[in-house]
């Protein structure tokens, strides 16, 4: 075990210790563990205040710094306050020694974990390890694992002073409950609910499969030795026809019926303010979805050149509302079929779009940013690991997997073959490597308003860079949720003329360059749809004046 690189990665942000090629928790933790394993009447863990309590002792006997003030009342308020009796009762009495016992099995799920690893995928790095920037890789973890990680989490056990160091985002929930003591909310406090519900799921039954998380980086193939990432040129050539777009004026990206790509509308800091008081839609996505927490364990912040992409999680809880209207409405059954690493078919992609002020949105250098990061995070499969042949095991051990017998050119060559060509060479040049998937031919992507909120983005140009993007990708389509803003009233309109049109990807960047030359210069105020079509602008006055 001493000898792996992805364990030596990993284990500074881990609460273990590593001896004898075994990995152990420091005996006081143990201790601690095992009694509140046995309940409250061993522990004495019965209320929200003596939690507080055995957290902060543990901490200190991994030698971390102690818990802020404010976090320490915020578990005192939830399960002392908050919470009605006969539930605190049951955290108590069944909730919190299951968690206990499972993170006493922490280390040796850890184990089974790494020893399992290299056998994944032949030849493919799979085990836990630092995703660090512009290092593409691919993490599997097993659901128990990732509910070992996040009982670390619940009980404030990973190590948090050197994180930062390493643009790691916050991965222990001292802020969390820091936030419901400051400034409660209801809001907050369903967050929390979340995945309070999680872990009762998690205790009575414990969940079989499988999650990876994979760092991607947009491929050399796209864009030139001198740059990161495609220039306007490429764009501007680009013959790709325009992919279908599918406009729904109500519902939720995650419940969509295609088996669409969904997109994260991320913080460069994957999860963003999720464990702390941030409330939209990608801290809504990771508590109704808390597995997807534990990416940011091991996940640095994502470059302009990268996006993050997790396949297979469960989704737990069903919600209303959005931000301070949010809240915890009860539990949710994931029925999603698993592919056969036994991950769920639920694949979302992290990006994060550009924070400027608003007119800084229309520059070149920012349609461009915001573009390629649509592009690297569209891309159906940057690695060919996807490629490997599989042998599926009958029996409980899960996937057996070996070499494959066709050569990597072939398979490549295939995939050449079997895609339309475009007509001009600087696009045929820059198709990926591996990017056809086994078994996601027909995968969309499902979106919104991507970095149209704080972020200050445009409704328009955002909703055509995501199409553009998603073309250029070869998707078949997109889901565009717009969740009934009026100022998207005209895109199922503009999207159909375009495509009646036969627009290709070039033409529509090309368009949107000159509109937003024009914004910029004080040639226009229109939005770029009725730039487009000068007749909406004329219906639109209409509508207002009536």
């Amino acid at each position: 075990m001493e000898n792996r690189d992805d364990l030596n990665s990993i284990l500074p942000y881990l609460p273990l210790v590593i001896r004898s090629s075994s990995l152990y928790w420091p005996p006081r933790v143990v201790e601690a563990l095992k009694a509140m394993s046995e309940g409250p009447s061993h522990s004495r863990v019965d209320s929200g205040e003596v939690l507080r309590q055995a957290i902060t002792d543990m901490r200190r006997s991994l030698s971390f710094s102690t818990l802020e003030p404010s976090a320490s009342h915020g578990y005192a308020l939830l399960f002392d306050e908050l919470v009605g009796g006969k539930e605190s009762k049951r955290w108590f009495d069944e909730i919190i020694p299951a968690l206990a016992k499972l993170l006493l099995k922490f280390p040796s799920l850890l184990e089974e974990h790494y020893h399992s690893a290299d056998s994944i995928v032949s030849g493919i790095e799979t085990g836990l390890r630092l995703l660090d920037s512009q290092k593409s890789g691919i993490v599997f973890l097993c659901q128990e694992l990732i509910g070992a990680l996040l009982a670390c989490s619940f009980f404030c056990l990973f190590p948090d002073d050197n994180r930062g160091a390493k643009h790691l985002p916050v991965i222990n929930f001292d802020h969390l409950f820091a936030t419901l003591y400051e400034s409660y909310s209801e809001s907050q406090e369903s967050k929390i609910r979340c995945i309070m519900h999680y872990f009762e799921r998690f205790g009575s039954c414990v969940p079989i499969g499988t999650v990876s998380f994979e760092r991607k980086i947009l491929p050399a193939e796209y864009h030139n030795s001198s740059t990161t990432a495609p220039d306007a040129d490429f764009w501007s050539k680009s013959e790709f026809s325009l992919c279908a777009f599918k406009v729904h004026s109500f519902g939720l990206i995650e419940d969509q019926p295609d088996n669409a790509l969904e997109v994260d509308f991320a913080n460069k800091y994957l999860g963003g303010g999720s464990l702390s008081r941030g409330c939209v839609q990608e801290e809504i996505r990771f508590m109704i979805n808390p597995e997807l927490i534990a990416g940011m364990l091991f996940l640095p912040r994502m470059d302009d050149n990268e996006a993050i992409e997790v396949v297979g999680i469960e989704r737990f809880s069903c919600y209303t509302g959005y931000a301070s209207s949010f809240r915890f409405a009860g539990d949710f059954i994931d029925i999603k079929e698993k592919d056969p690493f036994q991950r769920r078919r639920t694949r979302i992609v992290a990006i994060d779009a550009l924070c400027a002020p608003k007119m800084k949105h229309f520059k070149e250098i920012c349609l461009l940013r915001d573009i390629n990061k649509a592009l690297c995070g569209f891309l159906n499969c940057s690695k060919s690991w996807q490629h490997q042949n599989m042998v599926i095991d009958e029996g409980d051990s899960g996937l057996r997997h070996t070499d494959t017998n066709t050569s990597h050119e072939a398979l490549l060559n295939d995939v050449e073959m079997s895609r339309e060509k475009p007509a001009n060479n600087l696009v045929r040049d820059f198709y990926v490597e591996g990017v056809d998937c086994m078994d996601h031919e027909d995968d969309g992507v499902a979106t919104g308003s991507w970095g149209c909120g704080v972020f200050g983005g445009d409704l328009e140009l955002k909703a055509t860079i995501q199409w553009l993007a998603a073309s250029q990708t070869r998707r078949p389509f997109i889901l565009y949720y717009t969740f009934g803003v009026e100022a998207l009233q005209n895109l199922d309109q503009v999207t159909k003329w375009i495509l009646s049109h036969k627009w290709t990807v070039g033409d529509l960047w090309n368009m949107m360059l000159e509109y937003s030359a024009q914004r910029l210069n004080k040639q226009t105020n229109l939005g770029f749809f009725s730039w487009l079509l000068p007749s909406l602008a004329t219906t639109n006055k209409t509508i207002q004046r009536s």
